[in-house]
């Protein structure tokens, strides 16, 4: 059988206990608040033993350290959701947030929605984008993530269904190798209503993960993708390792791997990283 690591973070002493249960062996990557516990057999077993408030990934102690980190934008490496926080600057928040809440639910087609969304802006001044990006919250720990695996030699790249007008701000600010988005039309310093096609949705997620995987010469398999939003699922499927990030209901159903309460260092702890080793 296969050895399995299991990765926990906030579970106290409940990590020591789990493993003499499995008969594992135990280490603090961070003291009283992340450890792995090495163990052979049945991951299911370990899987039974989780404490509640904690979070937990099970996976092959083979290949954990992954190369290539792929990380949704919105509500995964920041808090916002822009195109929401662009509504609420000209009063028109609560008709975009609900489609935007449908669309991260999997209830209205991605690409569709975001042609739709767009199309309220038409006649607004470029202005309104600047105005916007000053409202970004970036999420705790998500410089560190970046910074510290770019400091092992991993590639980071950034992607968003949203607009290069706010990720090329986060992509400069976390030190992000890429970013990869949407371009909104802007003509005479006004927007446009429309978007360059083709749009990036679902499907170009987990297109520019493996494209972007191909050009560093990277193994899909050691790649790590992180999202909230189901049209971040199929990019979550295409890597090495996929974690639903504090995600919608849908995206929880359907992916194994989440991080529910912890921080974007979670990501790192996952990886064997030490709290010693973080940079940022």
């Amino acid at each position: 059988m296969p050895s399995y690591v299991l990765t926990l973070i906030g579970a106290g002493g409940a990590a020591a206990d789990i493993a003499r249960t499995l008969g594992g062996t135990f280490d603090w990557l961070a003291p009283n608040h992340a450890a792995d516990v090495v163990f052979d057999g049945d991951p299911a077993r370990a899987a039974d033993l989780l404490p509640p408030g904690a979070d937990a990934v099970i996976q092959p102690v083979t290949g954990r350290r992954k190369s290539l980190l792929v990380a949704d934008m919105e509500s995964t490496v920041i808090q916002n959701e822009m195109l929401d926080e662009m509504a609420d600057l000209i009063g028109i928040g609560s008709k975009v947030s609900d489609i935007t809440h449908r669309t991260m639910n999997g209830e209205i087609d991605f690409a569709t929605s975001l042609r739709e969304r767009v199309a309220l802006f038409a006649g607004q001044p470029e202005s309104l984008l600047a105005a916007a990006a000053k409202r970004i919250r970036v999420n705790p720990g998500a410089a560190t993530l970046v910074r510290t695996m770019r400091n092992r030699g991993a590639r980071t790249v950034l992607v968003s269904g949203g607009f290069y007008a706010f990720s090329g701000n986060v992509r400069d600010a976390l030190d992000f190798d890429r970013d990869v988005a949407n371009e909104l039309i802007v003509a005479n310093g006004t927007i446009a209503g429309t978007l360059r096609e083709p749009i990036l949705d679902a499907a170009g997620k987990a297109t520019a993960l493996k494209r972007c995987a191909a050009e560093f010469g990277i193994d899909p398999s050691l790649s790590l993708a992180v999202g909230d939003g189901a049209n971040d699922l199929p990019m979550l499927d295409a890597a090495g390792l996929g974690i639903a990030y504090h995600a919608k209901p849908h995206v929880q159903a359907r992916i194994g791997h989440r991080i529910n309460h912890a921080d974007l260092t979670a990501l790192l702890y996952v990886q064997g990283y030490r709290a010693a080793d973080f940079v940022g």
